[in-house]
This record gives structure tokens, sequence and C-alpha cells, in this order.
């Protein structure tokens, strides 16, 4: 195995990007990846570390160009058409269920158990799935508007109880040149033994190092703006919470008041 150096690591992370233009073919419709860059990458996803050995993840992978037109629609993420490759990355903790079951097992009851493991498990597909097509020379995107029409993808992709949409994901080779994206200061990030709580002076110097990740159009960035778009009172969150706790209740995975099947 050839190992790298600190710079060369550090290199290779700085080089991701998130992108949402990729190249296509001249009438616009998707260039696949070659089926090897698309099988090591798969591999890659497999490899992903995971609790328990369970595996609590699935990939959806979409290449009919209809149901990736109506996935298109449902997260108001136009490039899940025009990608090389698209995934949903769900949390799936029905394989698991069904092994226990053909095995004479019965399953547990743990809703929220699946919850936390089922979305780590599919983040680190997610992510070894990225990081390979990094590797290759593609980018991609993770796209959290799954929530914007997740009971509608539900039906799309039938997914049964026990699986759970968590992000879409894109792969491609880039067609624009997206900007280098600050980051929040390490210490408000990477704590030493206890949580290491901000104080204002620290936040504020957060908000200006973040502030050019929302710049458009030339016009200086606000960083607060855009969190506040998303998650301030009457933000796109808060407009998109009862549509996941209507999801989680509907397969099988809500652990709250009303949990479907509880004992």
């Amino acid at each position: 195995m050839t190992y790298r150096t600190p710079e060369e690591v550090r290199a290779f992370y700085d080089a991701h990007r998130t992108v949402r233009q990729y190249v296509t073919s001249g009438d616009g419709t998707p260039l696949p990846l070659p089926p090897a860059h698309l099988d090591v990458i798969l591999h890659a996803a497999q490899r992903a570390p995971t609790d328990a050995t369970a595996q609590l993840y699935s990939l959806i992978h979409l290449t009919d160009p209809e149901v990736r037109a109506q996935a298109a629609a449902l997260t108001t993420n136009a490039h899940i058409a025009t990608a090389s490759e698209a995934f949903v990355v769900c949390a799936d903790v029905r394989r698991t269920r069904r092994v226990l079951e053909a095995s004479g097992r019965t399953p547990g009851y743990w809703p929220a158990v699946a919850v936390h493991f089922g979305i780590g498990d599919a983040v680190m597909a997610g992510t070894n799935l990225l990081t390979a097509a990094e590797m290759l020379g593609y980018q991609g995107c993770w796209i959290g508007g799954v929530l914007n029409g997740i009971d509608g993808l539900l039906d799309l992709l039938r997914l049964p109880e026990g699986v759970l949409p968590f992000a879409a994901l894109t792969i491609g080779t880039p067609a624009e040149e997206a900007p280098y994206r600050p980051r929040v200061p390490r210490p408000l990030v990477v704590h030493t033994d206890t949580y290491h709580d901000p104080n204002h002076d620290e936040l504020q110097d957060a908000v200006a190092i973040m502030n050019p990740i929302a710049s458009r159009g030339g016009h200086p960035g606000d960083w607060v703006r855009l969190l506040g778009a998303y998650f301030a009172q009457d933000g796109g969150m808060e407009k998109r919470e009862p549509h996941l706790v209507a999801a989680l209740r509907r397969q099988g995975m809500w652990s709250g008041e009303q949990a479907v099947g509880t004992p």
C-alpha cells in the first residue's frame, strides 16, 4: 500500500467541492460512469464501517430517466436528472429484521436505535462512495432536499417499512468551477475532554469566517441570513419537521408519542 504525506491528504480534502452542474451528453442526458468506476465506488460504499455488523443502510441507484425526473422534482434538485450517477441513501433496518425472522428469531423493538445507527451507517457508506468518486476525479453533492418530498419518495421508490431516505447523492464530472467553502474555526468543532460552549466573540469570529459561503452574485455573504433561512423560526427546517415525523411514523421508525407498533 502506498501511503500519502500529510500535505497530500490535506490537498485531497481541500480539493473537495460540492458540485451541482455535471458534464452531460450533447442532448443533456447523463453520461454514466464507466462500469469499472461505478463498481469501485460501490465497493467503497460497502467497505464503510457499520455498527454491530448489521449494515443498516441501502442505496437506491436511480437509473430510469422518469424515476430520476420525479426524484428531481420531489427534492427540488434538478441535477438528480443530469448527474452521471444518482443515489438515494437510506437508513435500512428492514433487512436486519428479515434476516432474524428468516433464521427463526424474533426482532426486538428499537425504533430510536434504528434511526440512530441506521443514519450513521448510511452516512458512512455514502461518504465512502463520494470519497472514492473524488479519488477518480469526479465531484458530487449531498442532497438534503429529500425532506422536501419525502412522502412522495417513499411511494416512488417503493420503500417498505423500516427503510427511510436520509439524503440523495449525485456524482459526475464537474461542469462548473465551484468555490472553496470555509469552515468554522477548529476550536468550535474539536473539543478537548469536555464540551466547550463558545462565547459571543468566538461565535462572531466564526460568522466572519463563514460569511463568504453565503456570497451570491458578487455580493458579500451573510452566513447568519443563510442559517436563518433554514434553522430560524419559520425557516425551512420547521416546515420539513412534520413531514419527517410523518415519514418516521409511516416507516415504523418513530419512537415518540403515538409510536407505530408500540407494544
